[in-house]
């Protein structure tokens, strides 16, 4: 049996669009928690809890982007054809954002507020336009052929909207909890404060979707519905419940990671219930992994590369939030 490089290669995608959710979505989350803190100085502490880390954070999304053209073109095509105008006002937000965070602090007092708002802003609009693209991905596309064949706005709906609220939520989970762990006082005490309605209302979220997404899609209902798939997936929901109920408890105790960790596995659970409503395919309704996927010659060359660069980012990845560990205290930073 030769090596499956479709299935490898989509491996490769999930696991690198994981670690950007991850690895961004805390980073996204200080942005969207910027309004419900009004201290200057508690500000600088939340920004500079990641100051040394966030522009690494963003080479995951390169990572899949990149690999999605070299080894699922037709999927690369369709996807930027679909979703071409909230993916551009994603990275508009992602770069506003990124402006904003360097220069709020070198900006004297009389602009430092212009740049906390635009660093909040561009969280938002990157983080919504992150959703709407989501939502817009498993309600699926209209194909002909290897050619998108919707409107401009297609991706525009009700559901899409939804979840682009809900990630909106997840991040903000993601942030405060990141907080709790890195910081002490008044300002963790105000993450924790956040932390609990929070936590409930991203479990709402979650269950409007795992609702709404079998009762209009019929394929995604059997997947989950159907025996013996129900006896396998089962276990998805009673561990989200149960890792909501962890998270809800762990904010009651000292441990100050143990949140953090559970919003982790948290968002892993709903990334999972979303590839097994997605399997096989890579363009909802019914374009597979394998019809989407370039020339063996193609992922096998690309693939090389991928196994090469993969290691070297997780290990600069690993040692920066090695270096850069333990509290970041209101006065202090890496900045």
């Amino acid at each position: 049996m030769g090596i499956d490089l479709p299935i490898i290669w989509a491996v490769i995608i999930a696991f690198g669009l994981m670690m950007y959710v991850i690895m961004d979505g805390f980073d996204l989350g200080i942005g969207i928690l910027f309004p419900f803190v009004k201290d200057d100085a508690d500000r600088d502490c939340m920004v500079n809890t990641v100051a040394p880390v966030w522009d690494g954070n963003e080479t995951w999304l390169v990572l899949g982007g990149a690999g999605l053209l070299a080894a699922f073109p037709l999927a690369y095509s369709f996807l930027l054809s679909a979703l071409y105008l909230p993916l551009i006002l994603m990275l508009a937000g992602l770069i506003w954002r990124g402006v904003a965070f360097e220069f709020r602090f070198k900006a004297d007092e009389e602009h430092k507020w212009f740049w906390g708002h635009a660093f909040a802003w561009g969280s938002y609009i990157a983080t919504f336009f992150q959703g709407v693209a989501l939502g817009a991905v498993i309600n699926g596309f209209k194909v002909e052929g290897p050619s998108y064949i919707g409107g401009a706005f297609d991706w525009l709906t009700p559901f899409s909207v939804f979840t682009g609220l809900g990630l909106l939520v997840a991040y903000a989970l993601l942030g405060s909890t990141w907080l709790i762990m890195k910081t002490e006082g008044d300002l963790q005490q105000r993450m924790i404060e956040l932390a609990r309605p929070i936590t409930l209302t991203l479990l709402a979220a979650i269950a409007i979707v795992s609702i709404w997404t079998p009762l209009t899609h019929s394929a995604v209902a059997h997947r989950w519905f159907s025996f013996p798939n129900l006896i396998f997936f089962a276990p998805v929901p009673i561990l989200v419940l149960a890792t909501a109920w962890g998270i809800l408890q762990a904010l009651k105790g000292e441990t100050h990671a143990a949140p953090f960790v559970l919003a982790l596995v948290l968002l892993f659970l709903g990334y999972s219930g979303l590839g097994i409503s997605m399997w096989p395919n890579i363009i909802p309704p019914d374009v597979s992994i394998r019809a989407a996927a370039g020339p063996p010659q193609s992922l096998g060359f690309t693939l090389v590369g991928a196994l090469f660069i993969v290691p070297i980012i997780l290990t600069y990845t690993a040692w920066s939030y090695y270096v850069f560990r333990g509290k970041v205290r209101v006065g202090e930073g890496y900045h």
